[in-house]
């Protein structure tokens, strides 16, 4: 979730600052062409005064045109300035350099022109930094007794000042960058105070949904609505835990109260089949869905046991561990005439050895009740990265993929296998057994037929001691 609000925030927060750099960056070159403009209009204003007193061809006319060229030439050299006074038929009055003459088409000519109109021309358009060949064009009248008798030109270089423009700009995309680290490193803030609690949230939801009912949240940070959302999910899971114990504690007292009176059932059929001919079919059907109950109220109450106790963790030889479950299992697959072999190195885990043995041995049992006589049941311990994998692979009649989805299920049997001996409470109690331990089992295809179940276990120390997670905190 944070990889997507994260980018989000950035790209809106670089949108601002892009919408607010343009405006001023414009700006910042208005006004550094507007201080040009400025001074060049004082410039010719000066000129414009001096060249009210020029005559035509008088000697003291003369003498003040020769003092104009001399202004306009020093103005020239100093500042590289192309400076001129025209009269209206476009001769010089006086100009620096001397064969400038004004231009007859573009801005020169439009600023001209306005200014023999009697007033100043219209600001040039605006400079940017990539243009090189822009330049400054200026015009004012010189007006005397209320004429305009000629017009002073000045055409400017623009390379300094593109070069104060990008250097401003330099300074605002720093100002920028410098803006758009701060707004990131907000933003990390931010989202990380936001989704803090949906992330503790989202860990404590998936440890209960994992079977570790104790995990809770520690309601201190966040915004109001989530501290809300994480005091309600804490109540929620009470609530849940609380129906779940209930549950268990109904299904260990109903098994255990129904086994006096079944014990007792079993009893008079055995006192009963003693008055009967022997081989009797009636007592006989009775006596076999008498034992069977007898186990699924056995196989009941082991599930409300395994989901009750707290795994005991330690480091296991899953290895070794294993093997001794193959030897225990042997003799049943000798006498079912399946060939049942294990490769068990020695391979170290974190789990339950109790837990882990009751699993095994609900595996293995499985795999030896639908595996034909003559068929292999194959056992294989080995590491996968953080984890030591058991797989139990069959050759038996195996199960399709609507069916695998359900195995592992209360009370599911395939509908195929009915007349096989079992509660359908077996695999169950494996997967909650495991699961109370942070492992887990998974059911698959074996090749080219029957089932291969994978135990697996974590090979490092849990964060927890089997006493139940920490609460987490919000």
């Amino acid at each position: 979730m944070r990889t997507r609000l994260l980018p989000l925030l950035i790209v809106l927060m670089a949108g601002v600052l892009l919408a607010l750099g343009f405006p001023l960056a414009a700006s910042l070159a208005a006004a550094e062409q507007q201080r040009v403009v400025v001074d060049r209009l004082d410039d010719s204003a000066r000129f414009a005064a001096l060249a009210q007193f020029v005559g035509d061809l008088t000697a003291a006319g003369d003498e003040r045109r020769t003092a104009l060229r001399g202004e306009i030439d020093s103005y020239h050299d100093v500042y590289d300035i192309r400076a001129g006074i025209f009269y209206r038929d476009n001769r010089a009055m006086a100009a620096a350099p001397e064969d400038w003459v004004v231009p007859y088409e573009g801005e020169g000519r439009r600023a001209f022109n306005e200014a023999l109109l009697g007033r100043r021309s219209h600001d040039p358009p605006q400079v940017w930094p990539w243009d090189p060949h822009a330049r400054l064009v200026v015009a004012s009248p010189v007006v005397r007794d209320g004429d305009v008798i000629a017009v002073v030109v000045t055409d400017s270089p623009t390379g300094a000042l593109r070069s104060r423009i990008l250097h401003g700009w330099l300074v605002i995309f720093a100002g920028e960058a410098a803006a758009m680290l701060l707004a990131v490193a907000a933003a990390v803030r931010l989202t990380g105070w936001v989704l803090r609690p949906v992330r503790v949230l989202d860990s404590a939801t998936h440890d209960i949904a994992t079977g570790r009912m104790k995990s809770r949240v520690v309601v201190s940070g966040g915004p109001p609505e989530l501290r809300r959302l994480a005091r309600s999910f804490n109540e929620m899971a009470d609530h849940v835990e609380e129906s779940l114990e209930q549950q268990r504690a109904f299904v260990a007292d109903a098994s255990h109260q129904l086994r006096n009176p079944l014990a007792a059932l079993l009893l008079r059929i055995e006192l009963l089949a003693l008055e009967l001919p022997e081989g009797n079919a009636e007592i006989a059907s009775v006596r076999t869905e008498g034992k069977r109950l007898a186990q699924v109220l056995d196989d009941l109450l082991d599930l409300a046991l395994a989901e009750h106790a707290a795994a005991d963790l330690r480091l296991t030889d899953v290895g070794a561990l294993a093997a001794e479950r193959i030897a225990s299992w042997r003799p049943v697959a000798d006498e079912k005439g399946v060939v049942l072999t294990g490769e068990c190195g020695a391979v170290t885990g974190w789990a339950d050895p109790v837990a882990l043995s009751s699993a095994l041995d609900a595996v293995i049992d499985n795999a030896l009740k639908f595996t034909p006589e003559g068929e292999r049941v194959t056992v294989e311990v080995r590491p996968v990265r953080d984890a030591v994998e058991v797989r139990v692979a069959d050759l038996g009649p195996g199960l399709t993929e609507e069916e695998l989805a359900r195995v592992g299920d209360r009370f599911w049997r395939s509908g195929r296998h009915q007349n096989v001996r079992g509660s359908g409470l077996g695999l169950s109690i494996a997967r909650v057994l495991l699961t109370a331990g942070g492992g887990g089992i998974a059911f698959a295809r074996n090749e080219p037929h029957g089932l291969r179940v994978t135990v697996r276990v974590p090979r490092h120390a849990p964060a927890d001691d089997g006493a139940g997670p920490a609460p987490l905190r919000a």
